[in-house]
């Protein structure tokens, strides 16, 4: 049985749809911008930009009861792969051990004209 995931931790969502689903041991995010929840707002820069998409989906795994160590799978969306070596330095503040395997690719466009958007599928223990 799946299970929204749901937190003011988190930007709400502007569409239909959840901002995780829970489905028996896992949790698979949706795309996160970088959107801070309590202002509403977005950094400008793609270092700011990543770490708030990252807090987001941290947010809402611990909402479903685990963290960002038991992430398994990313994909981060970028609007510039210019913009990978900056992401990927934020990037690897939020990961340590064994890493979660990610797919990278730029796309035409992000929601709301963000320079990136990250979602990730974790355990549930």
């Amino acid at each position: 049985m799946k299970e929204a995931v749901s937190t003011n931790k988190a930007p709400g969502a502007i569409g239909p749809y959840s901002q995780g689903v829970k489905f028996g041991n896992m949790i698979i995010t949706s795309g996160q911008l970088p959107i801070n929840p309590e202002t509403g707002q977005m950094p400008e820069t793609i270092k700011e930009q990543t770490r708030q998409s990252l807090e987001n989906v941290k947010a809402i795994l611990e909402e479903a009861g685990t963290s960002m160590d038991k992430v398994v799978k990313t994909t981060v969306f970028l609007n510039d792969m210019n913009d990978f070596a900056q992401m990927n330095e934020v990037y690897g503040e939020f990961f340590s051990g064994t890493y979660p395997s990610r797919s990278a690719v730029e796309v035409a466009r992000v929601p709301k004209d963000a320079l990136v958007e990250i979602e990730a599928i974790a355990l549930v223990e």
